[in-house]
């Protein structure tokens, strides 16, 4: 007798957490993509002040509107003439992901996805009844996807495509030619872009590049509050396009997920926006600083391989050691002492990488890196 859905049955843990769950208490964490700062105290303060003033209660669906509102500003220097209506708040990316998906997949239909990519992309993709293609993000193209290759993928059937820039696991980032390209690829094919910049304030040189404000109306943009105001806890992002169709369509699916987000979270996700709105910048100094020391110490390692990243939190280097898997080797390199992730956990073409996020100090950061060194060099040795 059957007990489980398909759907569930069909979608295994990731990887990442199979490592988790083997790390004890003493290592030298690059595991988690998670900031290692708190919240801005102006949000922390207004997150008490707002329960103790009543907002404990259900809220509007598509979230709080003076929020919705601010952030529909936060783009004006992308996209001017946005308003609240623009806006879905939701819990958290993750949320938000699902919503869009669910919104714009029929059974039947296809979704090209990033490899290596988000763990929670393509489960995603079959939860809501569609079928995950994943289009490569070679280590040689520094992560970027070339549009040949995803001519090679997309068929009758495909109504998305989803980029992440800055990307997780890979730290790839876009200039401008590169995302007109793949904007042109998407509109010669009548696909929805599905952008996932929860990364938009975490970036390194120049300006971040989005697919916000390129005027293409089946663009939905992903955020969230988690990395850039160190929120992760808070669970809670946003949907946002210019395609108000779409945004009513993503709003009333919104209230069959979560019904609506917390109450008062929202009164202090906007006091941070209008009252520490350098907070990202912040962030993204020290993440910068990490992440030079980090790709220069892997890259002095022999047989390893590591392009600098421009913006997120993440180095993906290339590893070669004879006779390991990219498993087997954060296995070996935990049982030293630090925990890291396999690139396989990011899909078949992440095999050879390892992911390292930079959210630990610089000081552990230059300790986990010895160990990792002493690690390379026992089982080179062999």
């Amino acid at each position: 007798m059957r007990t489980f859905s398909d759907r569930a049955l069909s979608i295994q843990p990731t990887g990442v957490r199979k490592m988790f769950d083997l790390a004890g208490d003493d290592v030298i964490s690059f595991g988690l993509g998670e900031p290692d700062f708190q919240p801005p105290k102006q949000a922390i303060e207004a997150f008490y002040n707002a329960m103790l003033e009543g907002h404990n209660k259900y809220t509007t669906t598509a979230g709080l509107p003076k929020l919705r509102e601010k952030i529909a500003q936060s783009w004006n220097d992308y996209q001017t003439g946005m308003g609240a209506d623009n806006v879905c708040i939701t819990m958290s990316g993750t949320n938000a992901l699902l919503n869009i998906f669910l919104t714009i997949v029929n059974p039947g239909d296809n979704v090209l996805l990033p490899e290596p990519y988000f763990p929670l992309y393509g489960p995603d993709v079959s939860i809501s009844g569609g079928e995950a293609l994943y289009y490569p993000c070679k280590f040689e193209h520094e992560f970027i996807p070339q549009v040949d290759e995803l001519e090679q993928l997309v068929d009758e059937n495909t109504v998305a495509i989803l980029y992440n820039f800055p990307s997780n696991p890979t730290g790839g980032t876009l200039n401008k030619l590169q995302r007109d390209e793949l904007l042109e690829f998407a509109k010669k094919h009548d696909l929805w872009i599905i952008s996932d910049e929860v990364y938009d304030r975490i970036v390194f040189e120049g300006k971040h590049v989005s697919f916000m404000g390129t005027n293409y109306h089946k663009t939905l943009l992903v955020n969230s509050f988690s990395k850039t105001f160190a929120m992760t806890g808070w669970r809670i992002g946003y949907i946002i396009s210019t395609n108000l169709e779409a945004m009513n369509q993503i709003i009333k699916m919104q209230y069959y997920i979560t019904a609506c987000s917390n109450d008062a979270m929202q009164y202090a996700v906007l006091e941070a926006m209008n009252e520490a709105s350098d907070y990202p910048d912040e962030i993204a100094n020290e993440f910068k600083e990490r992440c030079e020391l980090i790709v220069e110490r892997l890259n002095s390692m022999p047989g390893v391989e590591c392009h600098k990243p421009k913006g997120a939190i993440y180095v993906f280097p290339r590893i070669k050691v004879e006779g390991f898997n990219s498993e087997e080797l954060a296995l070996e390199i935990l049982k030293d002492g630090v925990l890291c992730s396999p690139g396989s956990a990011f899909g078949p073409s992440g095999e050879g990488h390892l992911r390292f996020a930079y959210t630990i100090s610089k000081d552990e950061i230059s300790r986990g890196m010895d160990k990792l060194e002493r690690t390379l060099k026992r089982l080179n040795s062999k």
